[in-house]
């Protein structure tokens, strides 16, 4: 048991299933693994059952359906509870065992384009299919996955009245603007998901290579911790923006990979990150100018 409630969860987005570093995230005390259906060209489950079917017990696996094949290669985004459904039994036979964990993802995608009536009333279907699934012994729980949540946080108290996901799982860190950041917060506290099931993602925005992960000084976050890279420091801050107690993060880099896990030890001070919200939110508010 690690000293803190914060948790690192394996992101297979970018990768494909890599045995040593699961065995290696093991020897960590990692015990988490998020993938999803439509990952690896739609392949992703039958190819981490192939690769580490029986280490996968050891793991809280969490995987997402929305997405599904569409014409030349592409993927398209659907809310159709039957093809949802589907999806969702098709998870379970490819992976040979019970997702922990099914995720709603991204609904955005299609609730964008719709009015908001249409919007909740499709939204409201499909968490009705996925909670019928956990019903069903489908999956242990069901929850929402979501990059961009404000399109959702606008519908999501009168759309989950009956079937409120259970996990939540946004984009977190300091590339997150303010107001995703309170959008998705505003879905934790209508459907009152309690702290160690709101999880975080992405929080790079995609890679470390990154310059500014290297200029950046980080320091008044955390006095306490000098080194020349902001690397450790902006992973730490991804559990305060916002707060949650998983972090899914894609590495290929075990020496990567047990960097993250010691980071979670990092001291922040919690004023530092209130006056971080206030200062983002007023930039938020003030319209740009020509220079």
């Amino acid at each position: 048991m690690r000293r803190n409630d914060r948790r690192v969860v394996l992101g297979l987005y970018r990768n494909d299933p890599d045995r040593r570093l699961l065995e290696h995230a093991l020897s960590l005390g990692v015990r988490g693994v998020d993938t999803a259906y439509n990952y690896r060209d739609f392949t992703a489950h039958r190819q981490l059952a192939r690769t580490a079917g029986d280490l996968l017990p050891q793991f809280t696996l969490s995987t997402k359906v929305g997405f599904f094949p569409g014409p030349r290669g592409h993927s398209t985004h659907c809310l159709e509870p039957d093809r949802l459904r589907t999806a969702i039994e098709q998870t379970a036979d490819d992976l040979g065992r019970t997702p922990d964990v099914v995720f709603l993802h991204n609904p955005e995608r299609t609730l964008s384009g719709l009015s908001t009536d249409e919007g909740s009333d499709r939204f409201a279907g499909a968490c009705a299919a996925l909670a019928d699934a956990v019903r069903s012994g489908l999956a242990r729980r069901w929850g929402l996955s979501t990059w961009d949540p404000r399109p959702v946080a606008a519908i999501i108290q009168a759309s989950t009245r009956d079937h409120a996901p259970e996990v939540l799982l946004v984009r977190a860190g300091l590339t997150v603007p303010e107001v995703v950041l309170t959008s998705a917060e505003k879905i934790s506290a209508a459907c009152r998901i309690p702290s160690q099931m709101r999880w975080g993602m992405s929080p790079f925005a995609g890679s470390t290579t990154e310059a500014v992960w290297q200029s950046t000084d980080l320091s008044a976050f955390a006095p306490s911790h000098r080194q020349s890279s902001a690397i450790p420091v902006a992973f730490r801050l991804a559990y305060e923006l916002p707060s949650v107690t998983r972090l899914a993060v894609g590495t290929s880099d075990p020496a990567h990979l047990t960097d993250l896990i010691a980071a979670t030890d990092i001291n922040i001070d919690t004023d530092a990150i209130i006056q971080y919200r206030q200062l983002i939110s007023t930039e938020t508010r003030t319209p740009a100018t020509d220079q």
